[in-house]
């Protein structure tokens, strides 16, 4: 009998796979399509039987427990899972084969993923609850209305450490995993939840079986009391470290005022930017007073100086809100680039790079910034509103970090009693109204401050804060005076 081949041009069927979910507990939760299913196929295999549920299946089946304990890579264990099936369904052609794993196919199941996305087979599912179901019921949660976020154990430190949750963490299978998880959050708060007022967090364990566990721990004994396994899950109502959760309630504060409050609904970047000044300026205020009172600061002035600093980070998180209205950036974005950026400006901490002086690591910032903005000069960038003391100043870094030649400490006195002398020789205004930049009293002050704000700066001053400061004390001689 001579073999059946397919007709010029028809399309030859894959070879067929269908995944089997075998539910989060004992047998009596394995779908009957999954039975039916395994029962059918011309060979059957599973991922572990490491499950309470794998006990439906015959000796025949072959799991992938062996690979587990010889494995080092799981991206590639999971790979060479994917070819092992894929070359048998291609061996029992026109017949498939059956592929079990632990709760539903669609919830942390690596190798279904990668079936689902090779070509060389054909993939059906048969789905089955998931330990989630149950999760959800012990805690009595809506998963949807909570807004809750599911990460693997082994994911956690990377993909949720700094979130606020809640949270579930699931396949918590060792105590190392556990220990990786509490030392990712050091600063989790005590919220009163527990004896004595510890922070706790609540274990699944064994979700659907008769030793089920759902209970509290105290989070710093979590790896200790905990004997967990792949069927241990852990509740993280709130994961937020406090400056997390802060950033977070300011975020969501100015989202309501946007919605509720007519100014703050009218506003945008450009009519907001007087008010980030006015802030700036202010915290300047407080940063003098602190410092002026140091070492022993008076807590009014502390409790003054973080209030400032709250109001400048206010403009800063409403531009954020704004930019996330118009689909530009978030606050998130804000905060990702600026440290992106601040790691690829230290290559001499982040990097191989040496830089052992203020001096050096000042010089290699310019270079960095620079090429980094595709700029023709070091100057691009410098804001053409700065104060004119402090404008000067900058510009005297810049060319010191370049190393441009310059007067020295004696050339710049030199230019000091020459601006005095040529001012001495103009006739007296009186009125400080001349206009004319070109006016030669003019040119001999800007050439005098220009030359003082350089000494300042070289004695480690800036010039804009002590000309603010003298004149804050000048001008609380005239009050006194009055």
């Amino acid at each position: 009998m001579s073999e059946r081949r397919p007709a010029p041009g028809a399309r030859v069927p894959l070879p067929k796979v269908i995944v089997v979910g075998l539910g989060p507990g004992g047998p009596d939760l394995v779908p009957d399509a999954a039975r039916l299913a395994i029962a059918g196929a011309e060979r059957a295999f599973v991922r572990t039987r490491l499950h309470p549920a794998a006990v439906v299946l015959g000796p025949e089946v072959v799991s992938f427990d062996a690979r587990y304990e010889e494995a080092e890579d799981f991206d590639a264990l999971y790979a060479a899972i994917v070819d092992e099936l894929v070359a048998a369904a291609q061996a029992v052609v026109p017949g498939y084969i059956a592929y079990a794993v632990p709760g539903s196919p669609f919830v942390a199941e690596r190798t279904v993923s990668l079936l689902r996305a090779d070509d060389r087979v054909d993939v059906e599912v048969v789905p089955a609850p998931s330990f989630l179901d149950l999760a959800w019921d012990r805690l009595g949660v809506d998963p949807l209305a909570a807004g809750v976020r599911l990460v693997d154990a082994a994911e956690f430190t990377r993909r949720a450490a700094g979130d606020r949750g809640p949270v579930l963490v699931g396949q918590c299978h060792s105590r190392a995993l556990l220990s990786e998880i509490k030392l990712a959050l050091p600063d989790v708060p005590d919220d009163g939840s527990g004896p004595g007022g510890a922070r706790t967090v609540t274990v699944l364990h064994h979700l659907g079986l008769p030793d089920e566990m759902v209970r509290s721990v105290s989070w710093d004994e979590l790896d200790r009391v905990v004997d967990p396994d792949h069927l241990t899950a852990l509740w993280l109502e709130c994961v937020a470290p406090p400056v997390a959760a802060e950033l977070v309630a300011l975020e969501e504060l100015v989202r309501v005022l946007r919605e509720r409050c007519p100014w703050d609904s009218a506003q945008t970047h450009g009519s907001l930017g007087r008010h980030l000044l006015e802030e700036a300026y202010e915290v300047l205020d407080a940063i003098e007073a602190f410092d002026a009172a140091e070492p022993d600061v008076p807590a009014a002035t502390i409790a003054h100086l973080e209030e400032e600093l709250g109001d400048l980070l206010f403009q800063v998180v409403f531009h954020a809100v704004l930019g996330a209205e118009q689909g530009r950036f978030t606050l998130a974005d804000v905060a990702r680039t600026v440290h992106d950026k601040l790691v690829g400006r230290h290559p001499h901490v982040f990097g191989d790079v040496v830089a052992t002086t203020p001096e050096e690591v000042a010089e290699r910032w310019e270079v960095l910034k620079k090429a980094e903005k595709g700029r023709a000069s070091v100057t691009d960038g410098i804001p053409a509103a700065l104060p004119a003391l402090a404008l000067a100043a900058k510009l005297q870094r810049k060319a010191e970090s370049l190393r441009v030649a310059t007067p020295d400490a004696a050339g710049r006195r030199a230019e000091v009693a020459a601006g005095l002398d040529r001012l001495a020789a103009q006739p007296a205004q009186g009125s400080g109204e001349v206009l004319d930049a070109s006016a030669p009293e003019v040119e001999a002050v800007g050439e005098m401050l220009f030359a003082l704000a350089d000494l300042a700066r070289r004695a480690g001053v800036d010039p804009e804060t002590a000309l603010r400061a003298y004149a804050r004390r000048f001008r609380g001689h005239l009050e006194a005076s009055e």
